[in-house]
């Protein structure tokens, strides 16, 4: 989570003295090159890229002499250029800090070019509270005096009552759209209680965001007193809800501070599909808001139950206004794809999505736990693309429209995917039949790995490429549960289309997919709500805006 500064290129190396028309003779030879160059490496190469080449399979680029959204300014051009970086004063309304080098992460000031705009302006009271947030960063994150006396402070092994910063460590688990998730919602809980995030890096994920701080780091510095955070888990003995039963800390409200142990240990990781501790209860935050220091492991987006929680209600209110703009914002805020995980999302979309007149983006997940075969799988994506009228369908006539003199509308599909089957299917049933529309449709997919790859670092990067790529269509449909594609209609700002899963006597869904209610993500697995009835509750019928999920039956999700 590195950001590293790019010096412009150029600046020592051009000849003052070269004239004009030799430098425009260079750019023309360097263009014709490009555009002869480029359609035959599409054509033999397509769409994918692998980890020993960028191009590897695909569909070729169709032509097309119409664009799409700002990113080009010309797209009748194929010199045609990205529009200049917007104002560092005003980025996404404000969300985003002007105290950023601009060349030391490209993707901060450019990835809002390649999006539609936001259907959510942030609210001048969650502007506000952002740039508080980052002085409070600044002041208490790490090589500040106040850090260094907060360490001193747990070397003690004893809590302490005055001191001036509070942290919570953020641990991650599962794959990366689970720890996309968590750590926002972590990010989140860190602006209700006053806390400084700081991010546990495995190597894994080491260069994959850009800070999003001025002026710290939100990386845990290395030789913290706590080491080998793997050995945390459900069972610890500094676990909060351990604690509690083994009567370590007191369930007073009461208690002291200085009678606390110098850390708390906060599980939330799904067990069971429900989250692990009940520490969605006022009481119980009033005696964690006295631990300066906690460590927090989930693999969840466990921002609904704050929204069930009155002594949140005020300030959540004020900061989204839109209820369901939550992770919208929050996940554009913190996640900014390093430069070079950004030159693999501009690389692809530049050489295949830039021309297109719309964009559909495809995200399949099949679960281990929950098998489907691949034509049956096939047959509910088509069923979905179909009946929602998302994308043509085909005929074996050819029309006077499909003339090589008419001007043709292009339809991008992005596929993402482990498997490449389902790119290959589709891809050959508009290589081989005209659609009855006379659209022309291209079908690509960067990448299939067959594997979940969560502990490699060249896995995660192109799972963080596609996210971002995905997040950049007009239209998305996801698979059912996928924290990927959570993420990536959550940056988008849109509703997608799920998938769903099919019941137990079901060979596909029916229907097989639903339109959802929102643009927030999932919690898989809701809390225990027993807090004041000592009974268990059902958090989805408690306020109008905290439902339950269309793919997800027993979770939550925020709407508006």
């Amino acid at each position: 989570m590195d950001a590293k500064r790019v010096r412009r290129q150029g600046e020592a190396d051009q000849d003052p003295e070269m004239e004009k028309g030799e430098r425009w003779r260079g750019v023309e030879v360097a263009l014709v090159g490009l555009l002869i160059t480029l359609p035959l490496l599409v054509f033999l190469f397509g769409g994918h890229w692998s980890t020993s080449a960028f191009f590897s399979r695909g569909a070729p680029l169709p032509a097309s002499t119409k664009g799409s959204r700002n990113v080009s300014s010309s797209s009748s051009s194929a010199a045609a250029s990205l529009p200049t970086i917007p104002t560092p004063k005003n980025i996404l309304g404000g969300l985003l800090s002007p105290a950023f080098d601009e060349r030391s992460c490209l993707s901060r000031y450019k990835s809002a070019l390649y999006r539609r705009a936001s259907p959510f302006a942030p609210s001048s009271y969650l502007v506000e509270r952002l740039r508080k947030y980052e002085a409070l960063h600044k002041k208490c994150g790490p090589n500040s005096r106040r850090y260094r006396e907060a360490v001193e402070q747990l070397n003690s092994g004893h809590n302490s009552h005055d001191s001036q910063c509070q942290y919570v460590i953020w641990f991650p688990c599962n794959g990366l759209g689970n720890r996309m998730l968590s750590l926002a919602a972590t990010f989140l809980y860190a602006l209700l209680t006053n806390r400084v995030l700081l991010t546990y890096v495995p190597k894994e994920q080491a260069n994959l965001f850009c800070e999003p701080f001025p002026g710290s780091s939100w990386v845990l510095p290395p030789y913290f007193p706590i080491q080998n955070f793997y050995r945390f888990n459900r069972d610890s003995p500094q676990s909060y809800a351990n604690m509690l039963k083994n009567k370590v800390i007191s369930n007073n409200v009461n208690v002291s501070a200085e009678s606390l142990p110098a850390y708390v240990y906060f599980h939330l990781e799904q067990f069971r599909l429900r989250l692990d501790n009940n520490i969605f209860c006022e009481d119980d935050q009033l005696i964690l808001a006295k631990f300066n220091w906690m460590i927090l492991k989930s693999d969840s987006y466990f921002v609904p139950p704050l929204f069930l929680m009155p002594m949140y209600e005020d300030e959540l209110r004020r900061l989204f206004p839109a209820k369901e703009s939550v992770f919208h914002h929050l996940g554009r805020y913190l996640f900014h794809p390093s430069n070079s995980v950004w030159g693999i999302i501009t690389r692809y979309y530049e050489s295949y999505l830039t021309k297109a007149d719309e964009r559909l983006g495809l995200q399949i997940r099949i679960f281990p736990e929950k098998p489907i075969s691949f034509d049956d799988m096939y047959d509910q994506l088509f069923k979905c693309l179909m009946k929602e009228e998302l994308l043509p369908t085909t005929t074996t006539t050819e029309s006077s429209s499909n003339s090589s003199s008419t001007i043709k509308r292009l339809k991008s599909v992005l596929v993402t995917s482990l498997y490449s089957g389902y790119y290959e299917k589709i891809k050959s049933m508009y290589y081989e039949n005209p659609t009855s529309t006379g659209e022309i449709v291209a079908i690509y997919q960067p990448s299939h790995e067959e594997w979940q790859h969560s502990e490699a670092q060249t896995h995660n990067q192109k799972a963080l490429a596609e996210m971002f790529l995905l997040s950049y269509n007009d239209k998305v449909v996801i698979s059912a549960w996928s924290t990927f594609g959570y993420v990536a209609h959550g940056l988008a700002g849109l509703k997608p289309w799920i998938l769903l899963r099919p019941s137990w006597n079901q060979k596909t869904a029916d229907p097989p997919c639903l339109r959802a209610m929102s643009v927030e993500p999932c919690l898989h697995s809701p809390p225990s709500l027993d807090c004041k009835a000592k009974r268990d509750v059902d958090p989805g019928a408690l306020v109008p805006h905290v439902r339950h999920c269309e793919d997800v039956g027993q979770g939550l999700k925020l709407v508006d």
